[in-house]
């Protein structure tokens, strides 16, 4: 089994900062890709920023330049976070942990945490 959990949601003033963390634990095998969607309620989600197992990272136009994606897998646990700066109000959503690939028995893995809410206030 895998686990997910987010962590650094909250409320943020416009051109403020916040730093969102996931945490993945479980069978998880290597390559995978850890990202972040967001989705805004009547919306679907969005990627936002993904990283890879080997370090390569991607993100949306939209917080390209603002934002910061990295990863820390050295232990048992992975660890992904996103650092967003310069917020703005369009970055209000729910934010979602997703890591994509497959376990170590060889089954296929798309696992999502429950979400954290970011609000920026303008």
């Amino acid at each position: 089994q895998v686990y997910i959990e987010e962590s650094g949601g909250g409320l943020a003033q416009s051109g403020g900062s916040l730093k969102l963390s996931c945490s993945a634990t479980g069978n998880i095998a290597s390559p995978y890709v850890m990202a972040w969607h967001r989705q805004v309620p009547g919306k679907q989600r969005e990627l936002v920023a993904a990283v890879t197992s080997g370090g390569s990272t991607e993100y949306v136009p939209s917080v390209k330049g603002r934002s910061t994606i990295s990863i820390d897998n050295a232990g048992s646990k992975i660890t992904m976070t996103l650092q967003m700066n310069i917020l703005k109000p369009e970055d209000t959503a729910v934010y979602y942990c997703n890591v994509n690939g497959s376990t170590t028995w060889g089954m296929s893995l798309d696992a999502w945490g429950p979400g954290t809410s970011v609000t920026v206030s303008s």
